[in-house]
């Protein structure tokens, strides 16, 4: 489906939501969208139309901000299979056509994204460099889908979480430079370390996110890429990687883990190794980690050993989340897509889950996921508020989402950069979503 050009549109008789964090209810408002921006706010009532625009009446549906997804590997779908042999397959799609298949499902899990409400997502590490590629074609208009910030492939460390699939190896603080360096020149937008394991590769049952990357690879990875002025985001599962990762320079801790007063103090500035104008910030991920918790571990693929680690991490990620907002340290949101049980098409549930498990409320888990994350990624005079002058970056709803998040799960009409994405449609798969649903109906016991 190829991109549309940007045309002019009214949207009238809108209930506004603006995605700041004292947001209400906005009623009987117009919408005017120009060459890809929000160009005239105003009482619909009022408002002066110009003939050439296309007129939505939305019907007092609510207009709202587009999600921003701060955490996505496009390269799976979300059912839980074992990745098995996933190197090796890399190894053999590195070649011409095997970069075009990759780069094919790359794009279908971009736009589910899209379809789904999420008009920007910052990638997480997918192989043979595809996200930049995807990127780069979307924003050449060659198909729709949402704004990207592409790490390209990660890097990790020998026997390191992601090798061979979405990371390459480090062995040594040079060769991680290097590869720093050489992703620079790719034209990734942010670097992506994976510090600690995971659930999936742990081998201790009680000790999930294991130390790989020594403080040494990851402060040469920091170093080189604030240098070259791009931000760094990694993978820590414990509070020691979080530790180590924090000191080596990383701007965005991805999932987390319990606090102590020295971490704390770390992630608020006291290392100062941080990327200039860039605090240290957590992304906050309960989606990969909750339907451990709380479904049959053959449902998930896994262990009883991933699962008993699985119960830990989601809840270090939940305490994580909690403790850095109460100390101030800025929290945005992301789904760990790809991972087992979590889809491409639900940020949704990201933000349901962190109003229920985390204990903010819907006003502020929908304000985290627009302008927090908006502002998290740079992109803050850009996108994730209706606002003069922002981006049309812009969903609508029927119903109040501040009433019930789950309505972010039924759009009426998406629209990136000004350009109307409604052709896009989520491609359900209706046993995860049934499994997904019975999650979401549990009682909050995660503590």
């Amino acid at each position: 489906m190829a991109a549309k050009q940007q045309r002019m549109f009214v949207f009238i008789n809108a209930t506004i939501l603006d995605g700041t964090c004292d947001m209400e209810p906005q009623r009987g408002m117009s919408v005017l969208v120009d060459k890809g921006s929000i160009v005239r706010i105003e009482p619909a009532a009022t408002a002066q139309l110009p003939a050439e625009a296309e007129m939505i009446d939305l019907h007092d549906s609510y207009l709202l901000p587009g999600l921003i997804n701060m955490h996505v590997h496009f390269c799976g779908s979300g059912k839980p299979v074992s990745a098995g042999n996933a190197g090796d397959l890399m190894r053999r799609l590195d070649n011409a056509p095997g970069r075009m298949i990759v780069r094919h499902i790359l794009k279908g899990s971009a736009q589910q994204q899209l379809a789904s409400g999420v008009t920007c997502v910052r990638g997480a590490g997918d192989p043979l460099y595809a996200d930049i590629a995807v990127r780069d074609a979307i924003n050449a208009g060659r198909y729709l889908g949402p704004r990207i910030v592409a790490p390209g492939t990660g890097i990790t460390v020998p026997n390191g979480h992601g090798a061979g699939l979405f990371a390459q190896v480090a062995t040594t603080p040079q060769e991680a430079s290097d590869y720093v360096c050489d992703l620079s020149a790719r034209g990734a937008d942010a670097i992506k370390l994976f510090v600690t394991g995971g659930v999936f590769d742990a081998e201790v049952p009680g000790e999930p996110g294991v130390l790989r990357m020594s403080l040494e690879v990851a402060r040469a990875a920091c170093k080189t890429a604030h240098d070259l002025g791009l931000p760094v985001m990694a993978h820590v599962e414990s509070t020691e990687g979080v530790k180590v990762a924090l000191q080596a320079g990383v701007d965005s801790i991805e999932h987390g883990a319990p606090m102590t007063e020295e971490v704390r103090d770390l992630f608020l500035g006291a290392a100062g190794t941080q990327l200039p104008g860039r605090p240290a910030s957590l992304t906050c991920t309960i989606s990969p980690a909750l339907p451990f918790v709380l479904l049959d571990s053959k449902k998930t693929a896994s262990t009883e050993v991933q699962k008993l680690n699985g119960d830990i991490v989601c809840e270090g990620i939940i305490k994580c989340a909690r403790e850095a907002l109460d100390a101030g340290i800025p929290v945005g949101l992301g789904t760990d897509s790809s991972c087992p049980y979590v889809t491409q098409y639900d940020m949704w549930r990201e933000v349901a889950y962190f109003a229920k498990y985390v204990g903010v409320s819907t006003t502020f888990a929908l304000h985290t996921a627009t302008q927090v994350n908006a502002e998290l990624l740079g992109l803050g005079k850009e996108t994730g508020t209706i606002e003069v002058g922002k981006a049309a970056d812009i969903i609508v709803c029927r119903n109040n989402p501040l009433e019930d998040l789950s309505r972010l799960s039924h759009l009426e009409h998406v629209m990136c950069r000004g350009v109307l994405a409604d052709g896009l449609k989520v491609k359900h798969m209706p046993k995860l979503d049934e499994d997904l649903d019975w999650i979401m109906a549990q009682p909050a016991t995660v503590r």
